[in-house]
């Protein structure tokens, strides 16, 4: 089924809750993976679809394209999805956050806890200039854990984080609350589900 919201409907009220409706129903939702007792939100199928998709980015690109915002800072790897096509239609830089290993450069790096276990990311050193303006993208928010790491590098190298923003949240995990004062913006939420 295709969404009847077009892009240009996202600005009222109406067509945005609809394509955040249709966003959600578009979620595939698996029980037990990676572990028993976790529900993986898959956001292939989002991906799969154009008009979702498109609608993701438009909400994106809308919240952001009245905003001084100097870079945008996509986590590994599906915030790279959406973070570099919000930072092309804002015609802004886009910094990759890695895990461990995978930067070529000199790299800072933070340490976190996932829901199902530990991880380690990395930033280049030089991907900022102190109190440049970002945005950090990322597919979902669940315990805060990568997000909050991400927030740290880019604060380590003097960024300025206007907005923390998600396609999915998962409030019932409180990833929020990790984030402190920092401004959290999602599109769609999956609250006690």
């Amino acid at each position: 089924m295709k969404s009847t919201t077009p892009a240009s409907a996202l600005n009222s009220n109406e067509g945005y809750k609809e394509a955040c409706d249709y966003i959600k129903s578009k979620v595939r939702s698996i029980p037990d993976w990676p572990i028993e007792g976790v529900i993986f939100r898959d956001i292939t199928t989002l991906l799969l679809d154009p008009p979702a998709f498109k609608q993701i980015c438009t909400i994106f690109y809308d919240r952001y394209v009245n905003e001084k915002i100097d870079k945008i800072v996509g986590l590994d790897a599906r915030g790279f999805l959406f973070g570099s096509v919000l930072a092309y239609k804002l015609g802004i830089g886009m910094i990759p956050i890695r895990k461990n290993g995978k930067l070529p450069y000199h790299t800072i790096s933070e340490s976190y806890t996932l829901e199902y276990g530990e991880e380690i990311i990395e930033i280049h050193e030089d991907a900022l200039q102190k109190g440049e303006r970002v945005v950090i993208i990322d597919d979902l928010m669940a315990t805060g854990g990568t997000i909050s790491a991400a927030a740290n590098l880019v604060e380590k190298l003097g960024g300025d984080i206007f907005e923390c923003s998600f396609v999915l949240e998962l409030p019932d995990l409180n990833g929020r609350e990790k984030l402190g004062r920092r401004k959290v913006f999602s599109i769609v939420e999956f609250e006690g589900e």
